[in-house]
């Protein structure tokens, strides 16, 4: 468990980092005249992906999750994967991607590295980290609820990110 705690940990320093970016993505956009959509979603994302980390840590301690190395290990592997992806996602977009959706009128679409492949690869990661992150250690009911409620929430952000850029995004 005590591997697991410090992956966990690692998780959370690494989205911490993800949030300075933003931040500092945020201020870059919005001197350029970027447009905030989507706010509303934005605390509930906040509280899902909190809840993921604490979950994760909470279920294996409070359910005796052991570690599974037939399930725990592909786990690992796929949550690194997942993280190489979100930040493959993060230099490509450069100044343009955030946690929140902030569009500057008239911004052309990134269509490099994995937009070249998929208009929204850092969902892909997200959701990947999120099933596997909680079965490293067999936390499987975090897992599931997290799925099921990032599924809903995806739903909501990915339609926001879209009607976004489909009106600020030059044909």
């Amino acid at each position: 468990m005590t591997w697991y705690t410090l992956l966990v940990l690692a998780v959370a320093v690494e989205r911490l980092a993800e949030l300075v970016v933003a931040r500092r993505n945020a201020a870059w956009t919005r001197a350029r005249d970027g447009v905030e959509h989507g706010r509303g979603h934005y605390p509930a994302m906040v509280v899902l992906h909190t809840g993921l980390l604490a979950g994760c840590l909470l279920e294996p301690l409070l359910a005796d999750r052991p570690f599974l190395p037939a399930l725990g290990w592909p786990a690992l592997a796929l949550v690194l994967l997942a993280q190489a992806l979100r930040w493959w996602c993060i230099t490509t977009l450069g100044p343009y991607w955030n946690t929140r959706v902030i569009v500057v009128p008239g911004a052309r679409l990134v269509g490099d590295g994995p937009y070249r492949l998929l208009r929204h690869p850092n969902y892909v990661a997200v959701v990947v980290e999120g099933a596997a992150l909680p079965l490293v250690h067999s936390a499987w009911i975090t897992a599931t609820v997290f799925t099921l409620a990032d599924a809903v929430l995806l739903t909501v952000r990915v339609r926001c990110e879209n009607a976004a850029l489909t009106r600020a995004v030059p044909a």
